[in-house]
């Protein structure tokens, strides 16, 4: 069974950043409109950080900035782009002199057909414990270690759209190359992979750690 969920994707084609940027969007968005809702930065006021799927995702895709929202975040989006006039990043300024917005319903749910999808950002599986048990395991041991990890995020992405899973979540990871990233100071290995399930996602959401900061974008292929 499927349900719909609302998504908002804005681009700015006309500037052209890195993938690294991503979180630098994130900071300058977020404390741009920080008093608009803590869906843009997940930070209450009293700057305590929320620990859940993050609704609203900064990205930059192919070199274009991108912003998506689900759900409540979409709806935040279309708030806000008439007032995305610049961008500043490292300090240097870049006028929005064009954007675009795709604003639609998209169904999602487990599925009697399977659907492949391919990491277009480095999907940032472990964190820094299992990281480290990572590091011990063989290599029959890691691809299960990773295929758990994987059904474990499309669940979180389920619980945060209020989509109840009423079966199993079946997944067939393909690990095509990783590279080392670093996150607050601390060496990481993030994945280069493609995957197939039996759950139908939205394109361009992210799965895994750092989504808000444009990690682990998937795109359906």
């Amino acid at each position: 069974m499927s349900v719909q969920l609302h998504q908002t994707i804005i681009r700015m084609p006309e500037i052209k950043l890195v993938t690294r940027d991503a979180h630098k969007l994130r900071g300058f968005l977020g404390n741009l409109f920080k008093e608009e809702s803590p869906l843009l930065h997940n930070h209450l006021e009293s700057g305590q950080l929320l620990y859940h799927y993050p609704m609203v995702q900064y990205k930059v895709l192919k070199g274009i900035p991108t912003l998506v929202g689900i759900n409540d975040g979409a709806d935040l989006l279309m708030q806000l782009f008439m007032r995305i006039k610049m961008l500043e990043i490292d300090g240097e300024h870049y006028p929005v002199l064009s954007k675009n917005i795709e604003n639609s319903q998209i169904s999602m749910g487990l599925s009697e057909d399977l659907h492949a999808y391919r990491f277009e950002t480095l999907w940032m599986a472990l964190n820094q414990k299992n990281y480290t048990d990572y590091l011990t395991e063989d290599e029959t041991q890691r691809s299960r270690h990773l295929k758990s990890l994987l059904v474990g995020n499309i669940l979180s992405f389920c619980k945060a759209a209020n989509y109840l899973v009423e079966g199993p979540i079946m997944a067939n990871l393909k690990i095509t190359g990783q590279k080392e990233t670093r996150f607050k100071n601390n060496a990481m290995l993030a994945f280069e992979a493609e995957f197939v399930t039996n759950m139908l996602l939205p394109d361009a959401i992210g799965l895994g750690k750092q989504t808000s900061r444009g990690f682990g974008t998937i795109i359906k292929i």
